[in-house]
Parts: structure tokens; sequence; C-alpha cells
């Protein structure tokens, strides 16, 4: 009967130890490290205009204005939705896909000015996995470019520098793709007044 206590008081001890180390101090250090080194980051990466909070550089946002760039399509609950994150999940075969990918290249065209037939940037018409990629290829933002312009009474080459100022290299210098941030070139695009 000694030893079974004795083995229960060690285990009891041994699991106080590992809640104090992996409960307590080790999400402790993690949260001061974050906080001090990456605190934009810890914080979500919530970007303002005027004091206030109009969303994070992390997250697509829907935005159909014609004086601002448009992020990518979203399948993420009815559109834009962080709590239900997610694609459509629908295979390169599907009827559905298929459709939707036609429908919405046309509505690019339109939308921006440019002839039937037009190839597109894929961007422009697939939705990401995550539904919410905040992100859209320069190629993108220079096909919209035109749109922006006339919505706002500025020359075309103004909003093209604009969109050179924001594009993005490739993170680390090679993973990825060069890219552009819809909602911090749209909050450029509002500073540019």
């Amino acid at each position: 009967m000694k030893t079974i206590l004795a083995e229960a008081e060690k285990s009891l001890v041994a699991i106080a130890a590992l809640a104090f180390l992996c409960c307590a101090l080790y999400p402790a250090t993690v949260w001061t490290f974050s906080q001090t080194l990456f605190s934009f980051q810890a914080r979500g990466s919530l970007l303002k205009r005027d004091g206030q909070v109009v969303g994070s550089s992390l997250l697509a946002q829907k935005v159909t204005a014609a004086k601002y760039f448009h992020p990518r399509p979203s399948c993420a609950g009815d559109g834009y939705d962080g709590t239900a994150s997610g694609g459509s999940n629908l295979g390169p075969l599907s009827r559905k896909l298929i459709g939707d990918i036609g429908a919405r290249a046309r509505k690019y065209r339109e939308e921006n000015g440019l002839p039937p037939g037009y190839a597109v940037p894929a961007d422009a018409v697939e939705a990401s996995g995550s539904g919410l990629d905040p992100d859209i290829s320069p190629e993108n933002a220079m096909l919209q470019a035109p749109r922006v312009a006339v919505a706002r009474h500025v020359p075309v080459e103004a909003i093209r520098r604009l969109v050179e100022q924001n594009t993005l290299p490739p993170a680390l210098g090679f993973m990825g793709e060069r890219r552009v941030n819809v909602l911090e070139l749209n909050l450029a695009l509002d500073q540019q007044r």
C-alpha cells in the first residue's frame, strides 16, 4: 500500500509541475515575448484610420465600391465571414465551380472595362482556401486601377504608382509570390486625398 501511495504522490507532483510549466509559465513567457517584440502582430495586425480600427491586414473584407480595390472572392460563410473560414471544397470538374468562376470572370471584366474573353488573373475569380485571403496579385490590382482612377477622378498613373508602392515581395524574399494587401492599399488610397 505504501508503494501505491508513494507512486500516487510522485504522479501528483509531476502533474502539478507540468501544469504550472505548460499552463502558466510557458504561456506567460510567450505572451510577454510576443507583446514586447511583435506587439502589432500579437494584437491581430489591426489597421486604423483616424484612430478607429477598420480591419486586420490578415483578413479580407467585402468591398464593392468602385473607388476601392476589390479582394479575392470569398466562400467563407455568406462571404468574408471570419467565423466560417473555408473554401468551397468543390473539385476542378464541379459544374457549380466552373459556373461560379465563369460568372465571376464576366462580372470582373464588366466592372473593370475589359473586353469579353479577356484572360483575368486567377485570384480575381477563384476564392482562396480560407476565403479570407487579404492579398491579391499585382496583375489583379493593375487591372482594377483604371476603374479606381475613374471613380476617384485621378490619373490612372497615380493609382498604378500607388499599387507599385504597396506591392510586397515574396515572404523572406523567395517564398510565394509578390502580393498587394487590399486593405492597406485602400487605406493608402484614402490618404492620397
